[in-house]
């Protein structure tokens, strides 16, 4: 069965010229990009969008890495899309993640690593709708 889900190119790897580079591995590894749109993210909604880790010390961190740059936000599919995007971008430290990974070839630090997404269908289904609320998920 065919799953979505949501990821970003994050500003450090968008103002870095990576966005084309990083669409060639997602598609190079079978995914489907459905939906895809290139924004400035506000503080806002980075903080609502991140507000599950409203409590954590590298909150304000994660919110103003998110914020100093356009994004491309997608919704990817595939069988397995969740697990094999998480896979694909490989660990949050681009130094621990493995050879092959986004993060390994493109991120600089753990705050800058290049991309999100989801780690559930739960999550998918709520950051899917944050940024395309038109957007029918299942």
């Amino acid at each position: 069965m065919v799953e979505k889900t949501f990821a970003i190119i994050k500003p450090d790897a968008v103002a870095q010229g990576l966005t084309g580079q990083i669409l060639s591995v997602i598609e190079l590894n079978k995914f489907t990009i459905s939906r895809m749109e290139k924004i400035h993210a506000t503080k806002e909604q980075a903080e609502e969008f991140y507000g599950v880790h409203k409590e954590r010390p590298f909150f304000q961190e994660l919110v103003a890495s998110v914020t100093h740059g356009p994004i491309i936000v997608m919704v990817l599919e595939k069988e397995n899309a969740i697990v094999d995007w998480r896979e694909l971008m490989g660990a949050t430290d681009p130094q621990k993640a493995r050879v092959g990974t986004i993060r390994k070839m493109f991120g600089a630090s753990i705050t800058a690593n290049a991309t999100h997404g989801s780690d559930a269908p739960e999550t998918a289904q709520v950051e899917i709708a944050f940024f395309f609320p038109q957007m029918h998920v299942r």
